[in-house]
Order: C-alpha cells, then structure tokens, then sequence
C-alpha cells in the first residue's frame, strides 16, 4: 500500500519522483529533479475535465479509465526503467485520483511507492512558509563588472553557503543578463529551485546573496527572501573602471553583436540617444571596452541610486587588482569583521579555511 508523506518528509525519502500531471502543468512548475510521467496528455485532461463540468464526477472517472487503462503496462514498464531499486515518489495536483490511479498501478507492477500528501499544491504552500523562515545572510554588493559571480563561485567552492540567485534564474540581472545563457525558468519554478536551496540552509551560518534589485530578468525574488535581502549587512566590493571593462569584455566578447546591440536600445531612453548610438557604432566596430565604459554610464548612476535607498551600513571592500580568490580571501575577512561587529559569529565547525 502506497506511504502518504508530508512534504517535508516526501522530499528526503528515497526514489525517483515522477510527477504525473500534464505536461503543461510540469513545465509551468515542479518539484526540482521530478520526471514527468503524467497520466494524461494535455488533450486528454481537456477532456476529463470537460466532462466532469458537463457530465459529472462518475462519468468522467469512467472517461479517464478508458483513456489511461491502455497506457497502464507502458507506465510499469517506464518506471521499472526510471526507478530500478523500485522505489518511487508520486505527486499530482492535490494528491487526489491522479496519483492514486498511478500508484495503484505501479504497485500492483511491484513497485514501493510513497505519495506526497495533497500534492504540488501542499509543496508550495510549504514552500512559502519554508521561505519565510529567518536565515543570516551577507549581502554582496559591488558596481556592474566587479565580479561579485565570480567571487561567489569561490566562495561556495570554499565551502561557504551561497545563494546565486541568478545562477538560478539563468539571468544577470541587466538588460544584458540573458545572453549566452539558458532560457529562464518560470518564475513558479524559480521559486521552486530556491525553496530546495533554501531548504539545505544551516540557520545558524549566514549565507552569501549578491545584491539584487527584486526582478531578476522575467523573475521575482520571493518577497519573504527580498525584505529579509534589505534588512542584512552588505559588503561592498569595488575595481578601478579599467578592471570593471576587462571582466564585461571578457564575459560578453563572445556574445553576438545583434544581441548587445538590441540589449543596448533596451536602455536607449536612460542612456540617451547619442549615447546609445555610440555605443552601438562601438560594439558594431568590435570596441566592446570602449562601448561597455559609455554604457557603465547608466548601470553606475542606478546602482548608487538603488545603494542610496539603503538605511542600513554599507562596508566597503577595495579589491582592485586581486584574482576572485584573493578577493575572496579578503572578503571573508571583512565578513568576520563585520558579523563580530553585529554580535553573530558562525559555528566554529562551519569556519571557511582559506
């Protein structure tokens, strides 16, 4: 008989996690690492649920037996594939009659199977409180090109909590942000992938987030990360202007021309109309630093505005001329500093060694 589990307890059992709702249904947001397996196609839950609007509840569970039952021996023969220790995790939409037509099936197939208790929609709404949760945080600041990524990538591969929200948007945040990277999540999903995140958090160890505004390209911060994002210490990292330029050649040289050149009329009105012309001339003629310092023009008065809004200490972190790793050096030396000075120090089992 299947195990029914709250989310909680759902995600750290073992097996593989099939989702078997639509495939629309999966694509607008999932649990992370969940395979679609869904019951119906999105044609066939159309249909279902038509009737069930029209007909009522028994004619349309007779209606999605006689479109499922024949897919019934491929669904045995799949999850065989999928989960061969024969352990599997099953989710619809509320936990009601799709997941429990599945897991009767698999387990009559002789699979273990354990449900998510009231579905996708108990995840999330486990999610928002999950992420409501208080975690210490450092805000990493720094002007366009100062390589806060970059520095994050160290810290994190130094063993420190790190949150790289645009890692997980796939979006760096300016009208730039897109290229060269995959597209990005639903903002559903992006909220799922940072809910995991979140999940894995020690609370008592403050994790790193680059300073962002709340949208991240087509998505939001959650509401309860980004007021807790205003309220945290930030550091901020500073380069001389010609260091900022190297590392904005260095990460769009390869992008294609057309796309900067559009990304550039998206500031167009900002930036200003001969500005913007020039800088398109600029990247057009392959002087990208040249047109990258006209462009850091607008990208530099917005971030002093946004740092202006600020009521809380700003701590100022001069790394010029230093490699990622030696700024990441000073960096957490700053951070100790700073955490001493605010009365929280984190667990000494956790203390990065650099």
């Amino acid at each position: 008989m299947s195990q029914p589990l709250a989310p909680a307890e759902f995600l750290n059992t073992p097996g593989v996690v099939l989702d078997v709702r639509s495939p629309a249904e999966y694509a607008q947001g999932h649990i992370p690492g969940a395979i679609s397996f869904p019951l119906f196609n999105d044609d066939e839950r159309a249909k279902v649920g038509i009737c069930y609007k029209h007909q009522g509840h028994e004619t349309a569970v007779e209606l999605g037996f006689a479109i499922a039952g024949p897919k019934f021996a491929g669904f045995i023969a799949q999850a065989k594939v999928l989960a061969p220790h024969r352990q599997v995790r099953l989710y619809c939409w509320r936990g009601g009659m799709r997941s429990a037509a599945v897991a009767w099936v698999l387990e009559t197939g002789g699979l273990d199977v354990s449900l998510l208790v009231g579905g996708y929609k108990a995840f999330r709404r486990w999610s928002r409180s999950l992420l409501a949760i208080p975690q210490k945080m450092i805000i990493l600041g720094g002007m366009t090109g100062t390589g806060k990524t970059n520095l994050l990538t160290v810290l994190a591969n130094q063993g420190e909590q790190v949150l790289d929200l645009e890692g997980i948007a796939s979006h760096r945040g300016s009208s730039y942000g897109g290229l060269g990277l995959p597209p990005q999540p639903t903002n559903e999903q992006f909220w799922n992938l940072i809910t995991l995140h979140w999940a894995s958090l020690n609370r008592h160890v403050p994790v790193w987030i680059e300073a962002e505004s709340k949208r991240i390209g087509c998505c939001c911060i959650p509401e309860e990360i980004f007021q807790q994002m205003e309220l945290a210490p930030l550091i901020q990292v500073s380069r001389p202007r010609q260091e900022r330029l190297a590392l904005l050649v260095d990460m769009y040289g390869d992008a294609d021309i057309n796309q900067l050149a559009t990304a550039t009329e998206r500031i167009g009105k900002r930036l200003g109309g001969l500005r913007t012309k020039q800088a398109i001339s600029l990247l057009r003629e392959g002087k990208l630093a040249q047109a990258f310092d006209i462009i850091l023009e607008y990208y530099d008065k917005t971030y002093c505005y946004d740092l202006q809004q600020r009521n809380l200490p700003i701590h100022s972190l001069d790394i010029s001329g230093l490699s990622s790793e030696e700024g990441a050096v000073k960096l957490l030396e700053t951070a100790r500093q700073v955490l001493s000075s605010t009365g929280f120090q984190s667990t000494p089992e956790v203390t990065t060694e650099t």
